[in-house]
């Protein structure tokens, strides 16, 4: 969480689009001037499928209840429009479901490595199917175990190579054990290592992600994705190599499936797909700062608003923007209340500066900043 109000940092001038990363997270205690007030549009990027995670907590399920609702107050006081990489993530305000993130263009390289090599008639996968994830339960690991215990009749052979390394190490491990898996553990490694290159099927059971970037990387090195049918994987169902199953008995079909037949070679739309390129252009057209910069384009030839990239509407503000700006007033009346601030989370002392971020910053002293007499 950050400590005092960063907006402070960007000159007036250049504050015309602010994009926030996970701005249900940033912006909880965030203590300042309201971001749409100090720039012409907010786009927010929401990542993580936090209530998930909260309600795996003791008593997690009262805790979610009022976490919503906070996010879906933050999200709605701070932002112009909100992004959310899949279905799987919270529905906040102002919020459409788009995929705005890319791979490294190394896999797409691999895949061009291994399409190529395929083209020569040379056998470009050798070895099986393997899985890749932190070791914490919460990355699919539950359900892997559970999906391969429950049909180790009906996959009498197969073998699975894992790799991963986290703090639930030792128990999957002996939870794989007890129900004697063909599962060989290795300790984790970068997907595009050279190892790892050869495998022809990535297995992905997890359903605890928001948008599983392993999976974009292995479809894009070309391979075989076995994936449930989940919302966070929508966006992968496109693609041919992707495998969704729907049933734990479903599960073993399309694990036969992958490993009976090759991978289709990507197209290049669906190499294009997967790019970053491909991600900004969504990101421009659904965060609607395509239009916002075209209206800028125009304003310009029309000599207006000279002295800003992008001028602020001069209309009347509705009821909802009303709304929302009661809403933020009210955020920043509760996060000045240190009391307040403590019982829901925050580290003591955040609010503003402390000495010690004043004289790494170069700012003025917290007691001249803010005087006494002027609380």
């Amino acid at each position: 969480m950050p400590v005092g109000d960063t907006s402070q940092f960007i000159p007036s001038k250049d504050a015309d689009i602010a994009i926030l990363e996970e701005p249900e997270h940033l912006n909880w205690y965030h203590h300042g001037k309201r971001w749409t007030d100090k720039f012409n549009h907010v786009v927010g990027i929401v990542h993580t499928n936090y209530l998930e995670y909260i309600k795996r907590e003791k008593n997690g399920a009262l805790q979610a209840f009022f976490v919503k609702h906070i996010n879906n107050w933050v999200t709605r006081a701070y932002c112009d429009k909100v992004l959310r990489l899949s279905a799987a993530t919270q529905d906040v305000p102002k919020s459409v479901i788009c995929n705005v993130h890319g791979v490294n263009p190394k896999f797409l390289k691999i895949g061009e490595m291994v399409a190529a090599e395929r083209e020569l008639g040379q056998k470009a996968f050798t070895k099986g199917a393997y899985f890749l994830g932190k070791m914490v339960w919460a990355k699919g690991y539950k359900e892997l175990i559970d999906l391969l215990g429950k049909h180790k009749a009906d996959l009498d052979g197969f073998k699975l190579d894992v790799f991963g390394s986290g703090e639930d190490a030792h128990e999957v491990q002996s939870a794989a054990r007890r129900l004697d898996l063909n599962l060989n553990f290795q300790k984790g490694r970068d997907h595009a290592d050279d190892s790892l290159h050869r495998y022809k099927v990535f297995i992905n059971p997890s359903i605890s992600d928001v948008l599983c970037t392993a999976t974009a990387e292995a479809l894009a090195m070309g391979k075989f994705v076995v994936c449930a049918d989940h919302p966070s994987n929508e966006f992968f169902t496109s693609f041919p190599n992707c495998l969704v199953y729907k049933t734990p008995e479903d599960f073993v079909v399309k694990v036969n499936e992958a490993l009976a037949n090759e991978p289709y070679p990507l197209t290049p739309e669906q190499r294009y797909k997967l790019s970053w390129e491909a991600a900004t252009q969504r990101f421009m057209e659904y965060s609607e700062l395509d239009q916002i910069l075209n209206k800028e384009n125009d304003s310009a030839k029309s000599g207006r608003d000279k002295g800003r990239l992008i001028g602020k509407s001069a209309s009347m503000p509705n009821l909802s923007e009303l709304a929302d700006g009661g809403l933020a007033f009210a955020h920043y009346c509760l996060t000045g209340n240190e009391f307040l601030r403590l019982c829901t989370g925050a580290t003591p002392g955040t609010r503003i500066f402390d000495k010690q971020h004043c004289k790494d910053l170069n700012l003025l002293p917290p007691q001249v900043e803010n005087p006494i007499y002027g609380w």
